[in-house]
């Protein structure tokens, strides 16, 4: 009998990629009992430089570029993201396999046990609240103007130990809800940030499983991973993202949603994005929406690729054009926004980051 080859599935070591990473490994072994797999733990940039804020650092592929070599190097079969880890545009002969359900999108607080407040505006003037993302900055300055935002780097157990510490300098971190409810942590939620407050990540909830784009029997293996309303949701917020050239260090933020009716042909996909100046004094923001379960003329399966580097998928639920709509939908709301500013926006922050 012929050996069964093992499945080599790259991860970032961090306690949260893991247990990310043996779920996405769960959820095949379900569908394939006999398979065996193995987890490779690889460091990337990301996990190494810790002393300097991400957005200081210069890179694109901080949590994703080591992975993405030995996937080149054929010493691993696929790789396990956090989707919004994930530039836009991947290495020649990289795709995104498969998009998770997603989780809850939205960006949560944590409270120091040394704070009585449940909600960031409770918080003294001056108090300091801890996040590395400028998205989540630009925001919460506009919202929050009498608080202290600083970097905190690391993974999250030490975040929170760095927020639990009596001696440190934070009442407050702001970390994705989703990696909190998969490291078991819900109980220390103090305050969900709405939409109106703060929108997500291009991607964030989500994960995406990336592999070589010739790997026929991967990307098979990996195929009912897929989520068909995340998926839809993820290309058009990835297409927005590549139309601004943007990346998870630069204030680029989204909020999308599946709308259903009771006809399946009615299914509609509403995209909002923005994006904002560090202080976020400046901001251009839209909202858009499309229909995802009608019939549609458009056929251009390359230029979806290109915006999204997603694998082209179909699904019972929604037309077959429904992929490349969606990705159509995210490449028009980013150009209206460069057309109301956000090109003089992002170059103003790229000027501030140089500094």
């Amino acid at each position: 009998m012929e050996e069964r080859k093992v499945i080599r599935v790259g991860s970032r070591k961090s306690h949260l990629a893991m247990i990310q990473t043996n779920w996405v490994v769960d959820q095949l072994k379900l569908q394939n009992p006999e398979q065996l797999f193995e987890i490779i733990g690889i460091s990337t940039t990301g996990d190494k430089i810790l002393d300097v804020a991400l957005s200081k650092i210069g890179e694109k592929s901080l949590f994703t570029k080591e992975l993405e070599l030995a996937l080149l190097d054929n010493e691993i079969d696929f790789v396990v993201h956090s989707l919004k880890d994930l530039p836009t545009q991947l290495p020649d002969g990289l795709t995104i396999a498969a998009i998770t359900k997603r989780e809850d999108p939205r960006d949560a607080v944590l409270f120091s046990p040394q704070t009585q407040a449940k909600n960031l505006k409770d918080l003294p003037p001056e108090s300091c609240i801890g996040t590395s993302s400028l998205r989540r900055v630009a925001q919460l300055r506009k919202h929050y103007p009498h608080l202290n935002f600083i970097d905190v780097r690391g993974n999250l157990n030490t975040r929170l130990k760095k927020l639990d510490d009596p001696d440190g300098p934070y009442s407050a971190l702001i970390l994705a809800t989703a990696g909190v409810s998969r490291m078991g942590w819900l109980d220390r939620i103090g305050q969900y940030l709405e939409s109106d407050d703060c929108m997500h990540a291009v991607g964030q909830g989500a994960l995406g499983i990336e592999c070589a784009e010739a790997n026929q029997p991967i990307l098979s293996l990996l195929e009912t991973l897929n989520h068909p309303s995340t998926y839809l949701q993820c290309l058009a917020e990835r297409s927005f993202m590549r139309t601004l050239e943007g990346g998870c260090s630069v204030p680029v933020a989204v909020f999308s949603a599946m709308q259903h009716s009771k006809r399946e042909e009615d299914a509609k996909l509403v995209l909002k994005g923005s994006v904002w100046n560090l202080d976020g004094s400046k901001f251009v923001i839209q909202e858009t929406n499309c229909d995802v379960g009608c019939n549609s003329a458009i056929s251009d399966s390359e230029s979806c690729f290109k915006l999204t580097s997603v694998f082209l998928r179909t699904f019972p639920e929604f037309h077959a054009q429904a992929a490349i709509v969606s990705a159509k939908l995210g490449k028009e709301l980013g150009e209206a926004l460069l057309g109301l500013g956000a090109k003089a926006i992002l170059d103003e922050v790229k000027a501030e980051k140089s500094k």
